[in-house]
C-alpha cells in the first residue's frame, strides 16, 4: 500500500481496504490509503450511472482522477456534497462501506482545503445595483421617506432565489430610464412641489383580507379597511374614492348589512365618515363606490386609513362552516357557501391636490433643509452647497471631492433659475444625485496598477457598503463611512465591534425579511391560496402572520445569538391570539406577537411552522413531493432532478376509487408506478409523506379524505420515519450538510453572487470553527464576513478599473 499525505480533521476515522474488504475497528491503528487506490471505488460504484453515455445529474466521472482533484474542484465538490448528504449512491444500487465512503470525501476535502489554503481564490463579482428592497431601504435612511420602489422599478431577477446576485442584474435602456423616473418622483415627493397637478394613486385590498379583524395602523375600534402612509405632494385639498367587491351581475357584496359606516381618517384623526348605502348596485362591473367631499390636507407623509366603523347593534355572526371573515364572490360559490353580511373594501383612491396651497414643512423637509439661507444669492448658494456636501456622501456611500460637489451644484443653480429659487434647486440637486450611477450601483475598484487575474483586498469604503448591505440590506451610515475613509474599519478589532453594532441595530431585521425569507422561499406564500371550502379560516391576516412568525424566529435567533441548529430543533416561536388559534395553542391573547414555548414536538424549528407547510402545499391538498423537494433543495442542497417529459402530475391521477376518495399517499403510490419517477421519489417522498399530519394551511391533523394518515416511509439512508420528530432527527444526524447549506446560502446572499467551488473550502472552515462555540449565529455571520469572498476580489478580464483611472 502506498501512503498518502492527507490532512485529515477525523484521526480516528476508520478506513476500509478496497481490496480486502475488512474494516478496521477503532481499536486499531486507522488504515492509510493512498488517493490512487480510491479511484476503483469510483470507477465500481459510480461510474455505472456518471459516464459520459450517460451522465445522469450532468455528472460524468470518467476522466475524473482522486489524485488531482483540485484541477477538477466543481466535479470534486459535487462529489462531495452528495457523498455528505449519503445521497449516493442511490437508495437500492450497489453502495461501498461507510467507511469507504468517509476515506473518499475525507480525501477530496483535504486536498481541495489545502489547495485553498495555499492558492486563495476569493472570486469575481460584477458591480451591483440596488434592487428594490435595497432602493426603498436606501430612500428612507437617506430622506425618511416611505416609498414602495415597486411603483418605479421592474421586477428583480433572481438567481439562487436571491434578488441581489449581480451576474443577472441586467441592465436596459428601459431600466435606467425607470431609475431615473424614480430619482424625480422622488425628490419631489420628499421636497414638496406646490405647483403639482392633480394626480391619483390607488391601494389595494387583497381579497382574502378579513373584514372582522383590526388592520395594524388604523383607529382602533375599526375593523377591515386598509392603512397605508401616504405622501402628499403638496398643502391642499384632496378627495377619497372607496370602491368595493361586489357581484359582476351588480349586486352589491354586504348588501345586507345595516348601519355600517366607512371612516376616513388622517393619522388617526376622522377626516370623513361615509354610511354606506346597502341598497347600492352597479350598473357596470367597474365597480361600486363611494366618494368623499374634498378635505384640506398639509403636504408630506401622513398615515391614511378606510376601515369600518361598527354599528351600535349587530346581529348574529354568519356562520354556515365557520364565521366568514371576507367576502366571497360569484353566482355558484353564493349558492354553495353563502355571502358576509359585511362590506368588503376593494381599492381606496386618493385625487388631488386640488387649489394647491404651497408646501408646509415635515419631518421629511426637516431632514433635508437643515440650513435656511438668510439672504437670496451666496447665502443660498452656501447653505446649498452645504445640504448636497452631507447628501451626497451619505448617498454616495464614501467621502465626495469637490470637483463632483462642483458639478451637482451646477444642476442646483439651473433648477433653482427655472424653477424659482432655492427649494426647487435644492430640489434639482437631491435628484441629480438620486439619478448618479455612485447612487444606484455599487462600484467596488481595484488598487492602481492591478493586472487581470490578481487577488486583491477590498478597500475600507467597499467594506463598509458590503458590510450594510449585508447585515440591513441598506446603505452605510456615517460612523461607517468616517470609520472607513480612515481606513480603520478593516481593523480587526474595529470591525467586530462594529459588526455587533450593526446587529444589535434594528435595521439588522433585514437579514429575517430579506436573507431568510428569500432562504426559506417565503415569498411563495403569496401564490399559494388554499381552498376556500376546505380551508375557511384561512385569509390575509394569517397569511401575513404565518411568514412573520418564521421571521420573528430568525431574527430571535441572530439577535439572541442562538445555535444555528435552532433553527432545526428550537423549542420556542413567535405567535399572536389569531396565529396561536390557527395552530390550536391556547392561553395567547392579542394582537401583538411574543416569544412562546412551543411544547409540542411535532412544532419545533421550521418545518413545523405553517409557513412552510403552506408554501408547498396545493390549493386543495397537501403536497408530499413539494414538501420532501423543499426539504432536499433548501436544508440540504440536494435539489432532485427534473421530471421526464411527458410524466403526467399527480392531479391527473384518480382522485377516487371503489366509490370513496384516495388519500394523497395512495394517489402518489399510484402516480409513481412509473419507473422513471421511481428514483427521485423515492428520495422526495418519505420526506413529504413525514410531514402528512399537517394540513395544506399547516394544522394538525388525523385523516386525509376520511382514512387515518399513513405517514411511514424510509429515507435514503434507511431511517424509517413517520413523524416530523423523527423527521428532525434525521435531519440532524446530517447535521454537516445542514450547516454547510445554511453557511452555502449565507455567503451568497452576503457577496452578491452565487457559490462557487472553489468557495466551498471556506464553508467548510466556517462550519468547522463554528463547531466549538454550539454553532452561534454570530461565528457563521464573522466567518463569512471574514471569508476571502467577503473581504478579496479577483480582477478580471482584459482592463481593470482602478481607483486611479
Amino acid at each position: 500500500m502506498k501512503v498518502f499525505s492527507v490532512i485529515t480533521a477525523v484521526t480516528a476515522l476508520v478506513f476500509l481496504m478496497p481490496d480486502s474488504g475488512v474494516a478496521r475497528s477503532t481499536a486499531e491503528a486507522p488504515l492509510v490509503v493512498a488517493r490512487e487506490d480510491l479511484n476503483p471505488v469510483l470507477k465500481t460504484y459510480c461510474a455505472g450511472c456518471h459516464n459520459a453515455r450517460l451522465k445522469r445529474g450532468n455528472l460524468s466521472l470518467a476522466e475524473f482522477d482522486m489524485t488531482a482533484a483540485p484541477e477538477q474542484s466543481e466535479i470534486a465538490e459535487a462529489v462531495v456534497s452528495k457523498l455528505r448528504s449519503g445521497m449516493m449512491p442511490p437508495p437500492g444500487s450497489r453502495r461501498p462501506s461507510a467507511d469507504t465512503l468517509a476515506a473518499l470525501v475525507t480525501s477530496l476535502e483535504s486536498q481541495l482545503d489545502e489547495h485553498a489554503r495555499l492558492h486563495p481564490n476569493p472570486g469575481f463579482r460584477t458591480f451591483q445595483r440596488m434592487n428594490r428592497a435595497e432602493y426603498t431601504l436606501a430612500i428612507r435612511d437617506l430622506l425618511g421617506l416611505q416609498i414602495d420602489a415597486a411603483d418605479y422599478l421592474p421586477p428583480d431577477t433572481k438567481s439562487e432565489n436571491f434578488d441581489n446576485i449581480a451576474d443577472v442584474q441586467a441592465l436596459s435602456p428601459l431600466l435606467l430610464s425607470a431609475y431615473l423616473r424614480a430619482a424625480s418622483a422622488v425628490s419631489r415627493l420628499a421636497v414638496g412641489d406646490g405647483q403639482i397637478s392633480p394626480a391619483t394613486s390607488m391601494y389595494v385590498v387583497p381579497k382574502l383580507t378579513s373584514q372582522t379583524d383590526h388592520v395594524e395602523g388604523a383607529p382602533y375600534g375599526t375593523r377591515g379597511g386598509l392603512s397605508v402612509m401616504h405622501t402628499f405632494p403638496a398643502d391642499g385639498m384632496y378627495s377619497f374614492t372607496a370602491e368595493f367587491f361586489h357581484e359582476t351581475t351588480g349586486a352589491f357584496a354586504g348588501g345586507l348589512a345595516r348601519g355600517e359606516q366607512l371612516e376616513i381618517s388622517i393619522d388617526g384623526e376622522r377626516k370623513v365618515l361615509l354610511a354606506i348605502d346597502r341598497f347600492m348596485t352597479a350598473s357596470d362591473p367597474n365597480g361600486v363606490a363611494m366618494s368623499t367631499p374634498s378635505v384640506k390636507i398639509s403636504a408630506g407623509p401622513h398615515r391614511v386609513s378606510a376601515a369600518f366603523v361598527p354599528p351600535v347593534f349587530q346581529g348574529v355572526v354568519q356562520d354556515l362552516i365557520s364565521p366568514l371573515k371576507y367576502s366571497l364572490f360569484s353566482t355558484s360559490n353564493a349558492t354553495a357557501y353563502g355571502f358576509t353580511q359585511l362590506p368588503h373594501l376593494r381599492d381606496l383612491m386618493i385625487k388631488g391636490p386640488f387649489a394647491s396651497e404651497g408646501v408646509s414643512d415635515s419631518h421629511v423637509r426637516q431632514r433635508i433643509f437643515t440650513c435656511r439661507p438668510a439672504t437670496k444669492g451666496a447665502s443660498e448658494t452656501a447653505c446649498a452647497r452645504q445640504i448636497v456636501s452631507r447628501f451626497a456622501e451619505q448617498a454616495y456611500r464614501r467621502p465626495v471631492a469637490a470637483r463632483e460637489i462642483n458639478g451637482i451644484m451646477k444642476l442646483y443653480e439651473e433648477g433653482a433659475a427655472r424653477d424659482g429659487g432655492f427649494e426647487p434647486g435644492v430640489r434639482s440637486a437631491l435628484e441629480a444625485i438620486l439619478a448618479s450611477p455612485d447612487f444606484v450601483f455599487r462600484f467596488e475598484l481595484a488598487p492602481a496598477n492591478t493586472k487581470p487575474g490578481e487577488v486583491y483586498k477590498l478597500r475600507d469604503i467597499d467594506l463598509a457598503s458590503r458590510l450594510s448591505f449585508f447585515l440591513w440590506s441598506a446603505p452605510p451610515d456615517k460612523r461607517l463611512i468616517d470609520l472607513a475613509a480612515g481606513n480603520q474599519l478593516s481593523q480587526p478589532a474595529v470591525l467586530n465591534r462594529e459588526v455587533k453594532r450593526m446587529l444589535a441595530d434594528p435595521r439588522s431585521n433585514a437579514l429575517a425579511t430579506r436573507f431568510a425569507a428569500q432562504w426559506l422561499r417565503l415569498p411563495d406564500l403569496d401564490v399559494v391560496t388554499p381552498d376556500i371550502r376546505q380551508y375557511p379560516d384561512f385569509d390575509e391576516q394569517v397569511r401575513g402572520y404565518m411568514r412573520r412568525e418564521t421571521e420573528l424566529f430568525f431574527e430571535h435567533i441572530v439577535r439572541e445569538d442562538k445555535s444555528v441548529l435552532d433553527l432545526y430543533t428550537a423549542d420556542y416561536t413567535f405567535m399572536n391570539e389569531r396565529l396561536a388559534e390557527h395552530y390550536g395553542m391556547p392561553n395567547v391573547a392579542g394582537d401583538d406577537f411574543r416569544l412562546v414555548k412551543q411544547t409540542d414536538p411535532g412544532r419545533r424549528g421550521i418545518l413545523g411552522q405553517a409557513s412552510v407547510l403552506t408554501l408547498t402545499s396545493q390549493a386543495t391538498r397537501t403536497s408530499p413531493v413539494e414538501r420532501g423537494k423543499w426539504v432536499m433543495e433548501v436544508m440540504l442542497s440536494s435539489p432532485p432532478p427534473p421530471p421526464p417529459p411527458g410524466v403526467p402530475d399527480l392531479d391527473a391521477t384518480p382522485g377516487s376509487a371503489n366509490g370513496r376518495l384516495l388519500t394523497v399517499r395512495e394517489r402518489m403510490e399510484e402516480h409513481r408506478k412509473n419507473p422513471a419517477c421511481m428514483s427521485c421519489h423515492k428520495m422526495m417522498d418519505p420526506i413529504g409523506l413525514a410531514l402528512e399530519h399537517y394540513d395544506a394551511t399547516g394544522r394538525r391533523r388525523v385523516r386525509d379524505n376520511g382514512m387515518p394518515i399513513d405517514s411511514r416511509g424510509e429515507l435514503w439512508d434507511g431511517t424509517k420515519v413517520s413523524t416530523l420528530p423523527e423527521l428532525s432527527a434525521a435531519l440532524i444526524n446530517q447535521q454537516a450538510t445542514l450547516l454547510r447549506t445554511f453557511t452555502t446560502n449565507l455567503m451568497a446572499y452576503a457577496i452578491g453572487r452565487r457559490v462557487e467551488a472553489h468557495d466551498m473550502p471556506s464553508i467548510r472552515t466556517i462550519v468547522n470553527d463554528a463547531a466549538p462555540k454550539n454553532h452561534r449565529m454570530s461565528d457563521y455571520i464573522m466567518g463569512v464576513i471574514n471569508s476571502p469572498a467577503f473581504r478579496m476580489q479577483r480582477a478580471e478580464g482584459g482592463s481593470v478599473k482602478s481607483v486611479t483611472s
